[in-house]
């Protein structure tokens, strides 16, 4: 009888222990994780319109420290820049890096002003160096998010 007690309360402990999904944080817009879309095929997509309306995934690299109100994502090979709709949402400003993000919205092939840059360079508290090399736009697929998972 002792032994079957020793037992459970072990079974008991080791099952405390066990890890629990990561909770789901919605920002904006309450969406979903089904039907996301291949990177690949969207980025394709932006070289022949102006705006595609899609769902995609990736992982957040950095986040505005200042305020959220942007994102840096890796989405497949690419480094993606995430906005949110009308300035209409923000997400946590800190330890938000290498979590799982799903984000629905508009994607474009965009032009980066060298002035937007080093505003989020500044954002981001690069030092004076650092913005001041900032000579060139950069050509790159951003996304406007109108809502937006991170687990």
């Amino acid at each position: 009888m002792n032994k079957l007690i020793i037992a459970i309360f072990f079974l008991s402990l080791l099952s405390c222990n066990e890890s629990q999904p990561k909770e789901l944080n919605f920002y904006g817009e309450k969406i979903t994780s089904n039907n996301i879309s291949d990177f690949v095929k969207v980025k394709n997509l932006t070289e022949s319109q102006a705006e595609v309306e899609t769902k995609i995934e990736g992982t957040i690299l950095s986040t505005c420290p200042k305020k959220g109100c942007w994102m840096n994502v890796r989405v497949d090979q690419d480094t993606i820049l995430v906005r949110f709709k009308d300035y209409g949402f923000f997400v946590p400003k800190q330890g938000q890096e290498n979590n799982r993000v799903v984000m629905q919205g508009i994607a474009k092939k965009d032009t980066i002003s060298v002035d937007l840059l080093r505003h989020y360079a500044e954002d981001a508290n690069k030092s004076i160096q650092e913005i001041e090399k900032i000579t060139q736009p950069e050509y790159k697929i951003s996304f406007l998010a109108n809502g937006v998972i991170i687990n």
